[in-house]
């Protein structure tokens, strides 16, 4: 019997890093107020950092994806942040501020986070919740102003965290990473492994 996986992101690098670990997830996209779910976090947090803000909106789109439908699945919900210099950093959405974040970020590293929480919601699960995040070191590689410009053109960094991507059209633009690839893509395939065995749930039972 396979045990069905419900992705509550609508970031097509998650689902094609799910799709070639061997798992076929259904897609709900949440669309909680993310702006509105981090001022919380630090109204009632102050001292809460970038690792706990990711685990905060995973947490908030997995359980509301899990309560507004009737989904017979394990929900997933991820979120991905940028941290550099102390700041936390999602997606740009404008070319100008994009080549800001780029102009900052060449020839230095940052630490990707990528919270991750699940939600047992199957009519014969134990409607467990759990969650947890990863956390890798990105170099960037001392771009010129000619390569920012070029690698904005393409728009691919304006809907991604951080502004970039590993494994598009950012990929030359990374020299180097310290930790999961997979959490920097989007989902960390060995934490999402640990998670599901807190639920009892192996891996490899999930539908294909």
């Amino acid at each position: 019997m396979t045990v069905p996986l419900l992705l509550a992101s609508q970031s097509p690098a998650r689902l094609a890093t799910l799709r070639a670990a061997g798992v076929e997830p259904d897609v709900i996209v949440s669309g909680v107020d993310e702006d509105a779910i981090l001022s919380a976090l630090a109204t009632d947090h102050p001292d809460a950092g970038p690792g706990d803000a990711v685990l905060a909106l995973a947490r908030a789109k997995a359980e509301h994806v899990a309560s507004e439908y009737e989904t017979g699945a394990i929900v997933l919900g991820c979120d991905s942040m940028l941290e550099l210099d102390g700041q936390i950093y999602g997606k740009p959405h404008s070319p100008e501020v994009a080549r800001e974040r780029w102009q900052s970020m060449r020839g230095r590293s940052g630490v990707l986070h990528t919270g991750h929480w699940l939600v047992d919601d199957r009519e014969d699960g134990s409607r467990g919740s759990v969650g947890a995040s990863s956390e890798t070191t990105v170099h960037f590689a001392n771009l010129t102003d000619d390569e920012i410009d070029a690698y904005i053109a393409t728009g691919e960094p304006l809907k991604v965290a951080g502004a970039f991507t590993v494994d598009g059209l950012g990929g030359p633009y990374v020299e180097a990473i310290e930790g999961d690839f997979h959490g920097v893509v989007g989902v960390s395939l060995p934490l999402l492994r640990a998670l599901l065995a807190e639920l009892g749930v192996p891996f490899h039972t999930l539908r294909h």
